[in-house]
């Protein structure tokens, strides 16, 4: 069965799109089945993997509201491995219309719960806003990897996002785990980005992915050309950073299947 992790941060221009296109891409690199559902109404992530603005096409919008089947939302990429389903403008209406409806928080895990097994993993990028496609998104994954811009109010907005983690498994999603914090923009000229994630590892520890996204100048030109950035420029430190990054979540993902069969094994 897949594991499902949100890509959130309430705060916009962290670096959530950029991880959720080029940690999907580099997964799939991995060889590991990934689908990438773009849950922002900016619809970055759907333009970042190469698909323009289309008012035909069918989206995520259409799954959780209009209940339609998987197979009329789920659109294969550029990289072998890697499909997404895409957002636009009219998922901004989808949190007025969820309000009233039965279930509200639980539509997106109704619809991913369909797909699991077909995927290895299911990144959702999520809006820079604490409103329902977020809590749904939160409502549906296994864990939520946070980027972190590496400047000055990075701890106090993480701090925050992890408050409200802590409300959500109280009231939503009592399994939601912390997937990881993703340093991301860093950039290792400057003294405070060197002590913004020297505080952050000191506070959060080993919860602190090893991999460190830089700012990167072929990183922020690939999404006017719809490619990840292994597409792009695969010799670039943004590309290894994600390289990286994928590898890490492998690896987490396998050793925790290690310890569930270990469980599972003693129990018996």
């Amino acid at each position: 069965m897949g594991r499902v992790i949100a890509i959130a941060n309430q705060k916009g221009g962290v670096g959530k799109t950029t991880t959720a296109v080029n940690l999907g891409a580099s997964l799939a690199a991995q060889e590991r089945r990934t689908l990438v559902i773009d849950s922002d109404p900016q619809a970055n992530t759907t333009g970042g993997l190469g698909f323009p603005k289309d008012p035909a096409r069918r989206t995520i919008y259409n799954a959780i509201i209009l209940d339609d089947p998987p197979e009329r939302v789920i659109i294969s990429t550029q990289v072998s491995g890697l499909d997404i389903i895409p957002s636009d403008k009219n998922l901004a209406g989808a949190a007025v219309e969820l309000v009233n409806s039965d279930g509200r928080e639980f539509r997106l895990k109704k619809f991913i719960e369909s797909i699991r097994d077909r995927y290895d993993f299911i990144l959702i990028d999520c809006p820079p806003a604490l409103d329902l496609l977020t809590i749904n998104a939160l409502a549906a994954s296994d864990a939520v990897l946070v980027p972190i811009q590496c400047e000055y109010y990075a701890m106090e907005g993480v701090a925050e996002l992890l408050d409200t983690l802590m409300r959500l498994r109280r009231t939503i999603n009592p399994a939601l785990a912390v997937e990881g914090i993703l340093l991301t923009m860093f950039d290792d000229r400057t003294t405070l980005s060197k002590q913004v994630a020297a505080d952050l590892r000191s506070f959060f520890g080993s919860q602190v992915f090893e991999a460190v996204i830089p700012r990167n100048v072929r990183l922020a030109e690939a999404p006017s050309y719809g490619k990840p950035i292994i597409f792009y420029d695969i010799h670039s430190k943004g590309a290894e950073s994600y390289i990286q990054l994928a590898k890490e979540v492998i690896t987490n993902d396998q050793k925790r299947s290690g310890e569930r069969a270990q469980r599972a094994h003693s129990g018996a």
